[in-house]
């Protein structure tokens, strides 16, 4: 396109100025306004229609005259079965039956006519079938059999042995959290170059490798049940001095909780030929 005809020239003319107007991004473009325009007057028309409708349809309805003689419903809700309650029957408890009990008094000596009648232990034959309480009381002979702890009117109260968790004693295999080396790895390195002494069998037969050393580590990070897994079998022995002798480690951690764990910790040893 010449200079002086950019002047005169639409836009879209300018943007396709040397392209393929056929291509259908040039009609696009050049009918828009056109489209837009009857898109526009398309939508009032369904607009004006709709709101037609809605006038007419409410002129009709206030045409509609009423019943001259409407009949009342009155709507009332439908009786309701009296719901039958079932009380179950009272179980009465049956106590347990009362033990002779002899009270635990600490024996003093006195004279013979300050002696209470109360205080008169029964024979020897009798206190082996009485049970020693905090009260004199009547009752079955007792054979022995532990029950539960009495006030010394005959009513006990039951008290439940301690439950065992079993969390504190499982030893877990897979964790959220494993059990590390405190400070890190690089002190973990530190204290194997230490204190892993390379045995003499282990540089005779060039036995260089990596041992695999299993162990466990409790909730509170002590090391116990070691062994040597895998690896050089002149390596094992060394391993597992150097794992007992690496102190506590930061225990495992599972659902929020240190758990006791198993470790499975490789020990790399390389021994030089020459």
């Amino acid at each position: 396109m010449e200079i002086q005809q950019i002047s005169r020239a639409d836009i879209l003319d300018i943007l396709f100025d040397g392209r393929n107007k056929d291509y259908g991004a040039y009609q696009l473009r050049k009918t828009y306004n056109k489209r837009l325009t009857r898109a526009l007057a398309g939508m009032a028309s369904i607009c004006l229609l709709l709101i037609g409708g809605y006038t007419l349809a409410g002129r009709s309805h206030a045409n509609v005259k009423p019943l001259d003689n409407p009949t009342d419903v009155i709507l009332t809700d439908a009786p309701k079965e009296k719901e039958k309650v079932i009380i179950p029957p009272v179980v009465p408890k049956t106590p347990p039956p009362q033990v002779a009990m002899i009270r635990n008094t600490i024996p003093r000596v006195v004279p013979n006519d300050q002696v209470k009648p109360e205080d008169v232990p029964p024979p020897d034959d009798d206190m082996d079938k009485m049970k020693i309480g905090t009260a004199n009381q009547k009752g079955a002979d007792f054979d022995g059999t532990p029950g539960p702890p009495t006030n010394g009117t005959g009513a006990g109260a039951v008290i439940e042995a301690p439950k065992h968790d079993e969390e504190d004693t499982k030893i877990w295999t897979k964790v959220e959290i494993e059990s590390f080396y405190p400070a890190g790895m690089p002190a973990w390195l530190r204290f194997v170059s230490k204190n892993f002494h390379v045995p003499e069998e282990a540089i005779a037969n060039n036995a260089g490798g990596t041992v695999i050393v299993q162990f466990v580590v409790d909730k509170e990070g002590n090391v116990s049940d070691v062994h040597a897994v895998e690896g050089p079998q002149e390596l094992r022995a060394e391993a597992e001095r150097v794992i007992k002798k690496s102190g506590k480690w930061t225990a495992a951690v599972q659902n929020g909780a240190k758990v006791n764990s198993y470790k499975r910790q490789p020990i790399t040893v390389k021994i030089d030929s020459e």
